[in-house]
């Protein structure tokens, strides 16, 4: 059996040394490993407890190494495990590293998928089918993620999607209402609102106000429909600024009560 003829500390690095086993450099240790396994000059180590020393300072070096890592910000198990896999330590030390990290506290995916939901529906206004399918690119199960959720229910949906249909209305307002209300449907749909939070928002949002901001925003499209083609009150120039409305989604009748009003 070899044994160590040499134990030297490492220039870059003075909480690890190098082992040397029948006078070659055979692998590196964290100090702890050191004293956990007695290795001193002299020592014989055959293959099994040469793998054993080596896991144990795989462990040791990738659990801090995943501590660094969740001090920045909480992490799901997955994205701790993807880390360490591109810190290059072995499948089965990252699996007693993870069960460290739970025994620690360290990490939990049920805390972690709540504070994500929390977070994300108040800062990037998401719905619950996106948080979902962001949850589960995060390793998290379908079990967690449901209970995550409870804590986003229907009338919390309705109160965030009611304040982005508010705000879309105000920023397209010179829109029709039929085309407004397809870009908010597209919208919180990209969002993760379901059609039926969506339609509650919408009708919730309107309000009654539907006709007094149509008419608003048919004239503000009216002028601009008369300037782009050269209106002279002509009945060639009247069809082609009705063809131009009637294309943005204004009613047709509208159009017609908003062109005789003006005229």
């Amino acid at each position: 059996m070899p044994y160590i003829t040499k134990i030297s500390a490492q220039k870059n690095n003075t909480e690890r040394v190098n082992i040397f086993l029948d006078e070659k450099y055979a692998f590196s240790v964290d100090l702890d490993v050191l004293v956990q396994y007695d290795l001193k000059k002299g020592k014989e180590l055959d293959e099994a407890e040469i793998i054993e020393i080596q896991f144990g300072d795989s462990v040791k070096k990738g659990f801090q190494q995943a501590v660094d890592y969740l001090s920045y910000r909480m992490r799901s198990m997955k994205e701790v495990s993807d880390y360490l896999t591109k810190k290059d330590i072995p499948a089965p030390a990252i699996s007693e590293i993870i069960h460290k990290l739970k025994h620690y506290k360290y990490v939990n995916d049920l805390e972690f998928a709540e504070a994500y939901v929390s977070t994300h529906r108040k800062t990037n206004s998401k719905g619950p089918s996106v948080l979902k399918k962001e949850l589960k690119l995060k390793g998290i199960e379908d079990d967690t993620i449901e209970q995550a959720l409870t804590q986003y229910p229907n009338n919390l949906q309705l109160e965030e999607a009611v304040k982005q249909v508010l705000k879309l209305v105000k920023k397209e307002k010179n829109r029709s209402a039929k085309e407004i209300e397809q870009r908010i449907k597209l919208q919180l749909q990209r969002k993760g609102f379901s059609f039926e939070i969506i339609d509650q928002a919408l009708q919730e949002a309107y309000d009654g106000q539907e006709e007094e901001k149509e008419e608003e925003a048919l004239h503000y499209m009216l002028e601009k429909a008369k300037r782009k083609v050269g209106y002279d009150g002509s009945f060639e120039k009247k069809m082609k600024v009705k063809q131009f409305l009637y294309r943005k989604g204004f009613d047709l009748d509208t159009i017609d009560h908003v062109l005789d009003k003006g005229e």
